[in-house]
């Protein structure tokens, strides 16, 4: 398995984790499972189950402060990831994708978004790839 496959496996279970506290879960756990439904169908309903029950201790942990689980399971997760791509390398650039709209700052997650801006007198130039706020007085 190449060195990018790796660490995109990498990337892939420390962002699912990380996810599963926040707004965009169920967008996460959809997307994983629509992606595993792909690849296997037969095995897309447990990974439900798999991505809930694992959702559930990391909250679970949190409230109790246990850091260690929070690392198991993004380990757990990105030998997951790595199986899954050791089987489908093919459905690499599918996992970028979901990262990148799920997280877009996942790191090797593809950027869509080249700015350039130039210039010149007194002209003022404004520029974001995510939010900005702009104060003048």
């Amino acid at each position: 398995m190449d060195a990018q496959l790796i660490e995109l496996a990498r990337t892939a279970g420390a962002s699912v984790v990380t996810l599963m506290a926040t707004d965009a879960w169920e967008r996460t756990r959809d997307g994983l499972v629509s992606l595993f439904r792909r690849t296997d169908p037969s095995r897309a309903e447990g990974v439900q189950g798999e991505l809930d029950a694992a959702r559930d201790d990391l909250l679970s942990a949190r409230d109790t402060g246990d850091e260690l689980t929070e690392g198991e399971l993004r380990d757990a997760w990105t030998g997951r990831m790595r199986r899954l791509l050791v089987e489908r390398p093919d459905i690499a650039e599918d996992l970028r994708a979901l990262l990148s709209e799920l997280d877009p700052g996942a790191k090797d997650a593809p950027q869509g978004v080249h700015l350039r801006a130039e210039a010149s007198g007194s002209g003022r130039v404004y520029q974001a790839g995510r939010d900005q706020h702009i104060t003048e007085r």
